[in-house]
């Protein structure tokens, strides 16, 4: 078992290949975190917590006069609030005759093998081969019939261990939790880095980097969704961590809502952070009897960088965390006609992009939006999902045998959480979207949040959905939601349970995405959110790609792929070659360049293909064979960052290489171009020291070119590739090494 329970100490060790996590049970019932780090011998690592009178530092009743006992300073698994630790708790609730203390002791605790689950909730799983343990230890209230249930999940194999939680309400009185995190960690020791993920529409997930100072620093959302502008992963490091080097911590949040992230560095220099669903539009009700799951948090922990945590998390998420046919099958490569038409389109003009597509190579034509009801711009039409056949020119089943007919699959986009106040289900509905009784709602994109907590509303949104479905051949379906939600209110909730309305709304998607999934096991499914805006590890479970952002720039790309690549791997960021001058920012890159970057994605194109010249649609057939070539190393190789795109350097390059060893694809792009250029050098990673490599560059367009008969691993890795000198602006290039 990865779980072991020293009666004797009361001490829980939680191992996996490289790291244990441990906690203790103490002499008052109090379960301390006593270590997490690098996997050592299971000692009693409580000898490290330092007991002394810190001052104005209360201390439980049971320890009497014992003034060096105090959970003020103490390094707790899950503190509450109200029992004399001031710092931010992980769990706040209120009685019905309104205190909120909570006192928490250790009731028992039970070890099971497998993995547990969470109803109505994404989590990690445990696929055949994979060892994994549960450890689930119970908390009792010293007041009341109030229990907290901490689920442990241990992914030996994977590195991964999970954590979850269950409130349990066996009092005769109604509870209201109004803070519960998912997890905790305290650290007694250590100066930390603070890495988050930052960024707004078109600019998602960028790396930001600071010292946990004295105080509270959190990132989170509140936005209904887990938002372009924080992502719900972060990482706590050594302050001299790097890619190879150092320890680190990262916390994967398995949800797609309301979500906060604490770091707190205390008077005594002690460390914790706490993660979970965001308390300020959270407010449970827990009837007698009842209990409450929160949503599962992941976290990896290394002792050698960034690096070797990144590849953990891409496993996981790769393997045990998305599911269905194309976790492991070989996605499409597809054409959208997004950026190519907008909303103006006939079937004659899409039939003619698919035809085009289809000569270059493509297998998947995506209809994006403007293609049902009253729907030419953004301002109508959302909620009434029939097919618009005056604009199609024919049945939407028509339009589909014919893209087959051109031997290439079919998609469509739809937006099932949004309505347009121009619509027929909204003059039918109005009570159906959210909106405060008494005030003129907020508007997002011209449009409206239909209330996903109420099973009415969904039942109908599949049921339209299904009508479109079942009478066409559609393998993809891209879901998008181009707002965020304001005027939380549901009409169908009594005041009470208004708190509830968010978290039941995520839980709505949920299950509205696992009835989806069921009906249609072999279609794949692609989120997205305005681009990036719902990029997380709860989505991925019922999508297992997300649009990575709307901005399709290849310059800006390398940014917002670099941030998102420490948790999630290549095969989930949805990633096009679109026309230029960009749609987004105007500028111009080379077709290649765009080609390089999308194939760290799920490939594809956003484009025109009448607007292209003879000369780039060859291109694009080079590209297509490439990817399609190299597709399993890229997608399932493992993922180096030789460089970061926020340095000053001349040049960002990244790498897949095989686990063996055995082949790698070097990617480098040129971000600046100067005469006279001085010439620079990448360390490769990933190879084997010993071994000798042929380098080839299979950029060329006349086929792949030797650059050398062969060279060491450690060569290559110890003193680098030497980067060539840019022709053009934005010039890319891409090696494949192969081993002798």
């Amino acid at each position: 078992m990865a779980i072991i329970f020293n009666e004797k100490e009361a001490v829980f060790n939680l191992c996996t290949k490289n790291s244990l996590y441990q906690m203790k049970s103490d002499s008052y019932g109090v379960l301390l975190h006593t270590y997490y780090g690098k996997r050592t011998e299971p000692v009693d690592y409580s000898y490290l917590i330092c007991k002394r009178d810190h001052g104005f530092a209360g201390n439980p009743y049971e320890a009497e006069n014992e003034r060096t006992y105090s959970l003020d300073v103490l390094p707790q698994e899950y503190p509450s609030y109200g029992a004399g630790d001031f710092r931010r708790s992980a769990l706040k609730i209120c009685r019905a005759d309104g205190t909120c203390a909570l006192e928490l002791r250790m009731a028992g605790y039970e070890i099971m093998e497998g993995k547990y689950s969470i109803p109505g909730l994404p989590a990690v799983y445990a696929e055949e081969g994979n060892k994994a343990d549960t450890l689930k230890v119970t908390l009792k209230d010293t007041r009341e019939e109030l229990y907290v249930h901490l689920y442990y999940g241990v992914m030996e194999d994977l590195d991964v261990i999970t954590r979850a939680v269950r409130v349990e309400n066996r009092t005769e009185e109604n509870i209201y939790l109004e803070r519960v995190m998912s997890t905790c960690l305290d650290f007694s020791y250590g100066d930390f880095d603070f890495l988050t993920f930052y960024g707004r529409h078109e600019m998602e997930r960028q790396l930001s980097r600071m010292a946990v100072h004295h105080g509270v620093q959190s990132v989170g959302s509140v936005r209904g969704a887990s938002s372009h502008h924080y992502n719900p992963f972060v990482v706590l490091a050594d302050q001299k961590a790097g890619e190879t080097n150092g320890e680190c911590y990262g916390i994967s949040f398995l949800y797609s809502g309301d979500f906060l992230a604490e770091a707190e560095h205390d008077q005594m220099k002690q460390t914790r952070l706490v993660m979970g669903i965001h308390p300020d539009n959270f407010r449970y009700l827990l009837e007698p009897g009842q209990d409450f799951w929160t949503p599962e948090a992941a976290m990896v922990y290394s002792s050698q960088g960034f690096e070797a945590m990144t590849h953990a998390f891409h496993k996981t998420v790769r393997n045990n965390v998305c599911r269905g046919k194309y976790k492991n099958a070989r996605r499409p490569i597809l054409l959208n006609n997004w950026e190519g038409t907008y909303f103006a389109f006939t079937g004659e003009k899409l039939l003619k992009m698919a035809a085009d597509a289809a000569d270059m190579g493509v297998e998947l034509f995506v209809l994006d939006d403007g293609w049902f009801g009253k729907r030419d711009d953004d301002y109508s039409g959302l909620g009434d999902w029939y097919v618009n056949e005056k604009k199609l020119g024919c049945t939407l089943g028509e339009l589909s045998e014919k893209i087959h007919a051109l031997g290439l699959k079919f998609g469509i986009w739809f937006e099932p959480e949004c309505i347009s106040e121009d619509s027929d289900l909204y003059r039918e509905h109005p009570d159906w979207a959210f909106a405060v009784p008494g005030k003129k709602p907020m508007r997002g994109r011209y449009q409206l949040v239909l209330d996903f907590s109420r099973e009415d509303v969904r039942n109908h949104i599949f049921d339209q959905m299904c009508k479109v479905l079942d009478h066409a051949q559609v393998e993809y379906l891209k879901w998008d939601f181009n707002r965020n939600i304001s005027d939380v209110y549901s009409a169908v909730l009594p005041a009470e349970r208004q708190g509830e309305v968010v978290h039941r709304y995520v839980l709505g998607l949920y299950d509205f995405l696992e009835r989806l999934t069921g009906r249609y096991p072999d279609m794949l499914i692609e989120g997205c959110s305005g681009g990036g805006g719902r990029f997380d590890a709860g989505m991925l479970y019922y999508t297992p790609q997300i649009w990575c952002s709307d901005d399709t720039d290849a310059i800006e790309r390398l940014r917002i792929q670099y941030g998102t690549s420490f948790c999630y791997p290549v095969s989930t960021m949805g990633a096009h070659v679109s026309a230029c001058p960009n749609h987004q920012t105007g500028r111009i890159t080379p077709i290649d360049t765009r080609a390089t970057v999308a194939m760290s994605g799920t490939f594809g194109y956003e484009l025109d293909p009448a607007k292209l010249s003879e000369e780039e649609k060859e291109e694009i057939r080079v590209q297509i064979e490439r990817f399609k070539k190299y597709y399993e190393l890229i997608q399932r190789g493992e993922y180096y960052r030789l460089t970061s795109p926020f340095e000053d350097n001349c040049y960002h390059a990244w790498e897949e290489a095989a686990a063996d060893g055995s082949e790698a694809l070097v990617s480098v792009v040129a971000k600046r171009c100067y005469s006279n250029m001085a010439p620079e050098v990448v360390k490769l990673r990933g190879l084997i020291p010993e071994a000798y490599y042929e380098v080839h560059c299979i950029t060329e367009n006349d086929g792949d070119r030797k650059e050398g008969g062969g060279y060491p691993g450690a060569a290559l890795m110890y003193a680098g590739l030497p980067m060539p000198r840019p022709g053009v602006e934005y010039e890319s290039f891409q090696y494949y090494l192969v081993k002798k």
